[in-house]
This record gives C-alpha cells, structure tokens and sequence, in this order.
C-alpha cells in the first residue's frame, strides 16, 4: 500500500509539473517587462504570459486602434479609443477569469449585504477566460495572447455593418507588435497586428486598402492602475456645459433620486485653495502628434492653449499647458492626454474622446482626433471667395492659408474642450462668439465689392468657456457650500446673457430652437441669412478663371465653386428652424430663466421671407457667364461626392444646382415635425404663424413666380416641382397630426387648378397630383440630384 502512495504521489507531482512547472523551466529564455504587471515574451511561439500576484484587485482595461483604415465613412481611425472597463482577475477552477463588475448599478452604503443583494441582482460581464499556467504562493501565470489576438475593436462587425464585406481574423497573419508593447509602473501597453481576410464588398474598403481581401489594421490594449480616492466628484447641472455622467445607487433613500448624476472632469487641484490664484499641483498637459507639420503644428499649439485664459479666470496659475509629444512617446500610451493629427482618404469629422474612471468620471486621458483634411477644405472657401487670387502670380497663397489655419486654431480647442468634459454650445453664435465649443461658420461681409476675411474666426477662448471651467474646474477654499458656489457661477452667466444649447436641440431636421444652430452667424438669423446671400452674390459675380492656378484643370475651378454656390446653406438650416420654432432654456426650479415660448409672428415672418430667397431661382442661378468656365470633366479629374450632381451626363448641369439648393430648403422648411409644431401654435395662439400661411407663402414665392429669361424660368419649375413633392410628402405623411395631411392636400388641390406655367408644365402637375391620389400610400419624394457633402465645412463633432 505504501508503494502505492508513493507511485500516486511521485504521478500527481509529475502532472502537476507538466501544467505549472513548464513555465518556470522556459521562462529564463523570455524577454521580461516590470510593470503594473510584470509579463513575458517568447519570440519562438509570439505568446504573451502575464504575472497575476493579486486576484480580486480592480484596474483599467482599455482597447483602442492604434492603426486605422483610413475611411471617413468606415470611421475606423488611427488612435481611435474603444471602451475603458474596469476588471479585476478571479480564480475559478483550473483558470483566471477576467471580469467586469456591473457599475451601473450600485450601492453606496456601508452594508456589505445591501451591497452584495445590488450587486447579484444585474448582470456582469466575463470577457475571457485564462487556463493557469503556473501558480506559486499566491502568483499566477496565465497566457493572454489569445485575449491580446481577438477583434476587440469589432473591425469585423464595422466592415459588415457599413456593407463592405464578411471578414474574420486570419491568425496566421497576425502577430504582437513588440515595438509598441511597454510597461510602466501604472500602466502595461500591449499592441498587436490584427488581418482580416475576406471578400471585400463596397466600394468604402475597396478604396483605401491594397488588397481589399486582406485588411491588416493594430489594435492596442492598455492595463492601467485605477485612480487613488482622492478624486472629488461634481454634481452635474444641466445648465452647466458639461457632460453628465450617471450611475444608479440602491442606497438612497426613497425621498431622494436614485439615479446620481456628476460631471466627467480631470482632476485638478490648487496648490493653496485659499489663494485667489494658485498653481496646481499637477497641472493639465496635453501633447500634440509630432507627426504634425507646420505651419499647422504651431496653430494647433497655440488654439489648445487659449484654454489656459479660462483656467486663469478660475483662479488657476498655468495650469492648462499643451507640449509637442516626445518622439519616443505612444499617443496610446495612457500616460499622455493627445491630440492626434489623423489621415483619411475623404475629409470628415474631428472628435474629442478620453479614458475615464468608471467608478467615478475622473478623466484619466484626453484623446483628440483632428482630421488632417479639414484644413483643405478652409483653403477651399477662401479660394473661391477670393477675388482673382492668382490673376498676377501663383504664389498668392498666404490669405487663404491664414483663413484655414485660423479656422484650426479653434477646431483645436473645440476638441480640448470635448476631453475636458464639456459638450457643444451651439447657442454661443448669438453670444458674440462666447464659445469654442459652437461650430463656427467664418464670418465675412462685402466691402467695396470685394469680400472683407478679417473677422472670419475668432482668436481666443470664450466668455461662456469661463463659465463651464469654472463650474468644472473651480477649487474652492474650505467650508464654501459647493452646491451655493456652483450656482452662483450660472446664475451670473444666465445675468450676463449667456445662453447654452447643445447637439439634441441644434439639428437642422425638425429643430426648433431660436438660437441653437450648426454653423451659423449673428443674434439675428434673418438678417445674418440676407448677408450671407450677399456674400455669396458678390463672391459669385468675382469668380473667375483666376481662383485656379495657372496649368490647373477647369475641372478643379469647378470644384472650387461648390462651397461657394452653396455658401448659404447653414445659415438656411438655422433660419429654417425660427419657422414653427421655440425659444428655451435648461431650466432647473427657481433659477428665474424662461422655460418655454414660441417664437413671436412678427421675427417668424421676417424669417420666412429671407428663406424664400432661397428658392428664388433669380437669387440661386448660377449666371450664364459663369457657365462658360465649367466645361465635361477632363480625364484623370472625374466626379466626387463633393461635385455638382445633375442630369445632363459629361455637361455641366446648371438647371440641377438650383433644383439640389431649393431641395434643401424644402426638405428643412416643410419637415413633418415643423409643420406639426405650426399646427400646434397656431391653435395656442391664433396669433402665432401657422402652416396655411407658410405653404401659401411658399406656393405664392415659387408657383407664383414668371421669369422673361427662359433660363432661369426652366429653374425657377425645377424649383416648383420640388415644391409639389415636399407638399406631397406633408399630405400623405402618418407621422404628421391630421391637420398637416388636411392643409397639405387643400394646397395641392389649388395647384391642380391653378393656371402657372406653360400648357406642358400644367399638365404635367395635373398628371403627378392625380397619380399621387390614385396611390397616396405609395408616395416617396422623388430624390433632387444629391447635394454635395457638406459638414463639416472645415473639412465630422460624434463623440
């Protein structure tokens, strides 16, 4: 018997050896990297094997892209951040569990009970499972290549979703990127070559990857010590600019909210809270891409510093700095707040991001993203608003490179301003620019015939700015009632006249407020909108072969035409909205601002008759001598989504530009939702503007129109028909109130009757109002030749 135990003794030692005592034997021929945690590299097998000496300890886990795919409209970016998760490693049988707590749900109480009962009620997420490859008092070896070598930024499902194809990960041609895999004490970088084969389906993928059956991107993961608890948290205020970030707690009592609600912010602190001014004991430091050219590198420094002018009216001393990134730096590295100078293939959005403490909205790293074509398209418009920039020499570049670099400076601190925590303020405009977290539409106005560019952009930070860091960031001396302070700083903006809207009342579609608008100018809509047809006329009536440089193709002299022939656009969206439209405020109980009006008939009036010059074909022709300068397009210089789109094949169609801007307005002007918001005030207050007299008018400014030149007769019936299609739309519409369906088809049936146009015109919208009767349920706006992509203007703000 006892030669039996020894056997099983002897075999039980042997396996244990085999599955926990391989490691130790191998791990003298691995690079080792001290860390956070300290982990092992085999070159032999590229495999990853990570120390884990605590189970049950808490830390960050971040993936993001490192390499992108370059696509716009994929949006899969270089340096793109993907989610922050909070884990920790728990032992369950032979393997380590990587785990996410569900910090959605908590309580915060004392009781261990009530907070286990919380705790077991939700769901949380295991993320992978690591069988133990050795354990020694207490310390763990696990193998997390396989975790490091999956899709974790969902590539595969992107590609798919934005059908360009089906793809899975060929492991074969994937491998860890050693040159980009570091540890440091707070943090373990890991970063890996990921390739997708597949078919490739769309024309997305096709355009930007060598080998579209093949797509090889790197993603990056970041293990990083959480925060100590030394971090205050911010009650959020829906007055304040800031994001809120919200969480449930069981705990509280009934008589209060369970959902608690605060404000993303870094952590920010006076050397000495008592002083007026004071330094910080650590400051804020963001770092830019030194893969940054000049002189755009220089613009992007000195736009993200104007927020120190903010932090220093918050009683701070230097505490905002922006440095170039050290050359042996990783953007990703999460040491280092970014901003990243990212390339596509189209121009498209910038965006502001950050890694954030789950537990508590502590802002751990700012990541910005600046699309490095946006700079291009400024250029753009001040080359078409520029009267003959090259009629003497090719050079004469600087004015328009000054536009754009102006324009960069504020799109750098607008994105700042999203990893700082705050969120857009598109009300600003009416404000005297009181913000860099509006999207500012350059700012010109005629002067002896000859666009004036000295005011397009602004050069510092805002008076609103002040307001949401000094409710985010202010440090106040012991014993001040926070809550007291806090609303003492918004209840002196709200006195000053600042006002703030942000991105859900600021969309063209269906949007009402007064002053929350993309892209606009002025306090007073109307007017700002006549100015900038002004603008656009004067600038229209200058161009010429000389807004191109000598040897350039006419082709390119019309793609520099495209932001100016429709220059007016934003301010139209915003103008629009006046129409059926609101004035509001973020109220909160006692705080003394308007909650809720309509906008007065006398301003909605005004509005109205500056937005039917929109579809005044005689104020949005393209002038026949400007037709001369746009012959087929030359080989080599085809089509884009930023060009004219028409119908007359190889020639330019100048009928179908009138007909793509009136379509705009239209489809802005006659929304379902506005014109069910007209119905609505019109019966509050039979003094309010309603929908009869906006489609009389519209009906009256259109249909009623006759024009001697035939020319811009022929567009000014590509604009009525647009205008049958929107009313068509309103009368068979089951998303609008009855009302809507009932004055809609009352105008469509004066048109059936009506005597404009020549015998064919009148029989042609004899033939399409009876066809849309016949089948209403059918009914589908005939599609205008598209308009030309558009935001951003300085060459899109997701977050």
């Amino acid at each position: 018997m006892k030669n039996i135990f020894q056997y099983w003794l002897l075999l039980t030692t042997f396996c244990l050896s085999q599955v926990y005592g391989q490691f130790s034997e191998k791990k003298k021929d691995y690079q080792k990297f001290e860390g956070l945690f300290d982990y092992y590299y085999d070159s032999k097998t590229d495999k990853i094997y990570l120390e884990v000496p605590e189970l049950e300890k808490e830390f960050l886990y971040v993936s993001s892209l490192s390499s992108g795919i370059g696509s716009n409209d994929i949006g899969l970016d270089r340096g793109q951040l993907g989610n922050e998760q909070v884990v920790f490693f728990r032992k369950a049988g032979n393997k380590l569990m990587l785990v996410q707590p569900n910090l959605k749900f908590r309580a915060l109480t004392e009781n261990t009970l009530e907070k286990k009962s919380v705790e077991q009620a939700f769901a949380k997420s295991i993320l992978y499972g690591f069988p133990i490859e050795e354990e020694k008092n207490g310390t763990y070896i696990i193998d997390i290549t396989g975790f490091l070598m999956q899709d974790t930024h969902g590539v595969i499902e992107r590609l798919q979703r934005m059908d360009q194809g089906n793809y899975s990960l060929d492991k074969d041609k994937s491998a860890i990127a050693m040159d980009r895999t570091k540890a440091f004490p707070k943090n373990i970088e890991f970063d890996v070559t990921l390739t997708f084969k597949g078919t490739p389906k769309g024309a997305y993928i096709r355009s930007v990857a060598p080998n579209p059956g093949l797509v090889t991107v790197a993603q990056h993961h970041s293990f990083v010590e959480l925060p100590d608890d030394g971090f205050e948290k911010r009650e959020f205020d829906p007055r304040s600019g800031a994001y809120p970030f919200a969480y449930y707690d069981y705990a509280t009592p009934v008589e209060e909210s369970l959902v608690k609600r605060f404000i993303p912010r870094h952590r920010l602190e006076k050397k000495n809270p008592e002083a007026e001014v004071s330094e910080a004991v650590e400051p804020i430091i963001y770092y830019l891409d030194n893969g940054t050219p000049e002189p755009i590198r220089s613009a992007l420094l000195d736009g993200g510093r104007w927020w120190n002018q903010a932090f220093e009216a918050s009683g701070y001393k230097n505490a905002f700095q922006v440095k170039m990134l050290p050359d042996d730096a990783d953007p990703l590295d999460v040491r280092y707040n970014v901003i990243q100078w990212v390339h596509r293939s189209t121009r498209g959005w910038s965006y502001g991001s950050s890694v954030a403490d789950p537990r508590t909205g502590e802002i751990i790293k700012g990541h910005v993203s600046l699309g490095s074509l946006r700079i291009r398209q400024d250029f753009l418009i001040a080359q078409a608003l520029m009267n003959k920039p090259f009629a003497d020499r090719d050079d004469n570049y600087q004015p328009m490179l000054d536009l754009a670099l102006a324009r960069i400076r504020q799109l750098s601190a607008h994105e700042i301003g999203h990893t700082l925590g705050f969120s857009h303020n598109f009300a600003a405009s009416t404000n005297n620019r009181a913000s860099v977290m509006d999207y500012p539409h350059p700012q010109f106005s005629v002067k002896n015939g000859e666009i004036d560019f000295s005011d397009a952009y602004d050069t510092g930070i805002g008076e609103w700015d002040k307001v949401i860091v000094a409710y985010a960031y202010s440090d106040f001396p012991e014993g001040t009632n926070e809550r007291d302070a806090l609303n003492e700083i918004l209840e002196k903006a709200t006195s000053e006249g600042l006002r703030y809207i942000s991105d859900q009342d600021a969309r063209p579609q269906g949007g009402a407020h007064h002053y929350g608008h993309l892209w606009d100018n002025g306090n007073n809509i109307s007017e700002e909108l006549l100015d900038m047809l002004k603008v656009r006329e004067t600038a229209i009536k200058n161009f010429s072969i000389d807004n191109i440089r000598t040897n350039e193709a006419n082709s390119i002299l019309e793609d520099v035409f495209v932001p100016l022939y429709f220059f007016h656009r934003y301010q139209t969206e915003a103008a629009t909205k006046i129409i059926g439209g609101l004035d509001y405020n973020y109220t909160v109980k006692g705080d003394g601002q308007l909650t809720v009006a309509p906008i007065d008939k006398k301003t909605q009036e005004k509005t109205l008759t500056a937005i039917l010059k929109t579809l005044d074909a005689e104020e949005i022709i393209i002038p026949k001598d400007k037709l001369t300068l746009f012959p087929p397009r030359a080989i080599g210089f085809g089509r884009t989504r930023e060009s004219f789109n028409g119908k007359t094949g190889v020639s330019f169609d100048a009928l179908s530009a009138p007909e793509t801007a009136a379509d705009m307005t239209l489809g802005l002007l006659l929304h379902p939702e506005r014109a069910s918001r007209l119905i609505q005030q019109k019966a509050l207050d039979p003094n309010n503007l309603g929908l009869e007299e906006v489609l009389e008018d519209v009906v009256a400014n259109t249909f009623g129109k006759s024009h001697k030149d035939a020319y811009i007769n022929e567009a000014q019936q590509n604009v009525n028909f647009r205008v049958l299609f929107h009313l068509m739309n309103l009368a068979a519409s089951d998303e609008v109130h009855p009302q809507v369906n009932a004055v809609a088809n009352m105008q469509l049936k004066k048109l059936n009757g009506m005597g404009m146009g020549n015998e064919a015109i009148k029989a042609e919208i004899k033939r399409r109002i009876d066809e849309f009767y016949e089948h209403p349920e059918t009914f589908k706006v005939v599609p205008s030749p598209k308009l030309p992509d558009g935001s951003p203007i300085g060459m899109d703000c997701f977050h």
